[in-house]
């Protein structure tokens, strides 16, 4: 209980705290008007309530990813905690941050144009398919999970292919629901319905919280039982752990989402309590879900530590999605019939509300590069119905292959947005302000040039080569870094 207490008050501190540091470093200006005050078109830039923002916003960003990747984390052990926290605060914060004001700076710009501004004009070319890509992925991955848990709810024709089963019929009704999310205005289904799941997803962590706090302290993980990796596949600590838990710390997804609620934002100001206030939730949401889930398998009386029965648990249900079981065991056990229901709907509406807003994302960043105007529908349905052809057909790929090179692809793009974020602050002076932007960027560029090198869904090096792995990503961090500086120092001359 010592370090969940002490980590969740560490975020806290860290919003308001680290938080403003990072606002100072980026010199807000109130009196400037928004994009949404200059740009309203009734569609994307339409001006909406600050606290209605911050909901949306979380809600977009959180999805399957603090919850599915907290608990997939905690495999790896206690060590978790600690990713969870230090990558929020100085590493996810500082990224949403970024993403969200730079978009205002730019015109309401999506992620590709603002990293193609500062990166030049082939990574904004590559951000561009790659942007497009990681959100296929993830809207793809965010119709099959919760319609799998729906399933689970009600009994509806599933189909078998390929050795998995898509619970077709449910697909079907939240494919219609994606359809609908991504060509109506923001406020029509989004920003008048999600502040209310967003409510949802927030009180069922809380209710998650009370009851792990209220009859369960004792049981649950702390730092001092030790930080070696606990992870019985044989896969390493690092970088694995650190690109399971994404969405709960840093995750290049949300530099797709932040232009959205850039678009809407009427006030910088805002922006602290949006975008870093939003990121600095869902980093509590995934320090609960990892607790819950390294505490619930726990067996006093028979010695079992938390973590070890969690392993056992996934070991008795091979090739099946476990972060699935896990939510269900532990809502409906914690909470009871009305509390675990409700726990279910807002882990189910969470993904699926941001499976839309990235589709949604998909087709601002398909019209900035076009120059299309979005005003019009029969415009919205030219750049949106591609969109819905690919992720349609994603849908006969497994689950589990997605969601891996989702984790990867999503990390990568977060890199991208640090390193344009260092740039652009290099650019306008801010002194050493720069450095919230590199040091994030040096670390998670090492951390995804080890993963492909490492992973079994990247090259899969040999575990007595692995060494190499992390010999050959470091050099690329150092060529990364040594660009960066030799960039610096030209313009400083």
């Amino acid at each position: 209980m010592i370090t969940f207490i002490v980590a969740l008050i560490l975020l806290v501190v860290g919003f308001f705290t680290y938080g403003t540091f990072v606002e100072k470093i980026f010199r807000i200006e109130p009196e400037r008007k928004t994009p949404a005050l200059t740009m309203t078109d009734g569609v994307d830039f339409v001006p909406m309530a600050p606290w209605r923002i911050f909901l949306v916003q979380f809600l977009n960003i959180a999805g399957l990813g603090p919850i599915f990747g907290a608990i997939m984390g905690i495999f790896y052990g206690p060590a978790a905690f600690l990713w969870i926290v230090f990558g929020t605060i100085f590493g996810g914060g500082v990224h949403d941050y970024l993403s969200g004001m730079l978009s205002i700076r730019k015109g309401g710009a999506s992620l590709p144009e603002i990293v193609g501004d500062e990166l030049g004009k082939h990574t904004k070319q590559f951000l561009r398919v790659l942007s497009l890509v990681l959100l296929i992925l993830l809207t793809t991955t965010f119709l099959s999970g919760p319609a799998t848990l729906l399933q689970g709810l009600e009994s509806l024709q599933a189909i078998p292919y390929h050795g998995h089963v898509i619970p077709i019929a449910w697909v079907l009704i939240i494919f219609c629901y994606y359809a609908l999310a991504t060509v109506l205005p923001v406020d029509k289904l989004i920003g008048r319905f999600y502040p209310f799941f967003g409510a949802i997803l927030l009180f069922m962590g809380l209710g998650i919280m009370v009851v792990m706090l209220g009859w369960h302290s004792s049981e649950m993980p702390e730092v001092f039982d030790g930080l070696h990796n606990r992870q019985t596949n044989g896969l390493p600590l690092f970088p694995m752990m650190f690109v399971s838990i994404a969405c709960g710390a840093i995750s290049g997804f949300h530099g797709t989402q932040s232009p959205i609620m850039a678009r809407c934002i009427t006030n910088e100001r805002q922006g602290r309590w949006i975008f870093y206030g939003a990121m600095v939730a869902e980093g509590i949401l995934a320090l609960i879900w990892a607790a819950a889930a390294g505490t619930f398998f726990a067996n006093p009386e028979e010695g079992v530590y938390g973590i070890d029965g969690l392993q056992a648990f996934a070991a008795q249900h091979p090739g099946e999605n476990i972060a699935a079981l896990v939510i269900d065991k532990i809502s409906r056990s914690w909470l009871g019939k009305v509390g675990g229901l409700l726990a279910i709907i807002g882990v189910i509406a969470a993904p699926i509300t941001s499976g839309d807003t990235a589709l949604r994302s998909a087709r601002l960043i398909v019209a900035d590069f076009m120059h299309v105007e979005q005003r019009s529908i029969p415009h919205r349905l030219e750049i949106a119905l591609p969109l819905f052809l690919s992720v349609f057909g994603m849908i006969f790929v497994d689950f589990n292959v997605i969601w891996r090179y989702f984790a990867w692809t999503n990390q990568t793009l977060a890199c991208f947005t640090l390193w344009a974020g260092a740039v652009w602050l290099y650019k306008k002076g801010h002194r050493n302000g720069y450095m919230i932007a590199l040091f994030p960027a040096i670390f998670m560029t090492m951390v995804c040039s080890s993963y492909i090198l490492i992973a079994p869904e990247g090259l899969n090096i040999a575990p007595d080569v692995r060494w190499l792995g992390y010999v050959i990503a470091g050099i690329v961090t150092i060529v990364c870094l040594d660009i960066f500086i030799i960039w610096a120092r030209r313009r400083r001359e």
